[in-house]
């Protein structure tokens, strides 16, 4: 346990690291704690993305969203942010019960864009009536692609695509 004690400040060095750096005002991140940086806020969208379906948080879409994103996918196409809205409003109603378990995000940083390329597994359930855990009736297999852009309010997404890659039941 004493050797555990004595570690235990070693293994916060990078992260303190990491904060020092950030965390002053006069301090300019070097490149690569700034992709660093770049590269968790673009994962925390894409993850918040999910959140927001799952939960059907779509006003927080407002803070993911660029104001002129597009979408492509299976439940149509939308351009415009209150368009994307609408469109996720409308595909992850009360009636359902969805689970966006989203994982591989590959993201290719330039400058201030960035392509995004992630697995999605969607699984579908009717909520049921008397609280129980309702059973899956469509899960879907897709590719994500997203355009991120960094704004004044920081990472927002400026297109999301979707590609099936496979599904099994019947999509209520």
């Amino acid at each position: 346990m004493r050797k555990v004690r004595l570690a235990l400040p070693l293994l916060t060095l990078p992260l303190a690291a990491l904060t020092a750096a950030c965390a002053s005002a006069t301090a300019t991140p070097t490149a690569e704690v700034r992709e660093l940086l770049d590269r968790g806020q673009i994962t925390a969208l894409v993850d918040r993305l999910g959140r927001a379906l799952d939960e059907g948080r779509f006003d927080e879409l407002r803070t993911i969203y660029a104001p002129d994103a597009t979408a492509k996918t299976p439940g149509g196409t939308a351009e415009g942010r209150d368009a994307l809205i609408a469109q996720a409003s409308r595909n992850h109603g009360e009636h359902l019960r969805i689970q966006h378990v989203i994982g591989n995000v590959l993201i290719d940083l330039r400058g201030d864009t960035a392509e995004v390329r992630a697995n999605l597994i969607a699984t579908f359930a009717l909520a049921a009536s008397d609280g129980t855990p309702p059973q899956p009736v469509y899960t879907l297999g897709e590719v994500y692609r997203f355009d991120a852009i960094r704004t004044g309010e920081g990472w927002r997404l400026s297109r999301v695509q979707t590609t099936p890659i496979w599904s099994t039941g019947t999509r209520p």
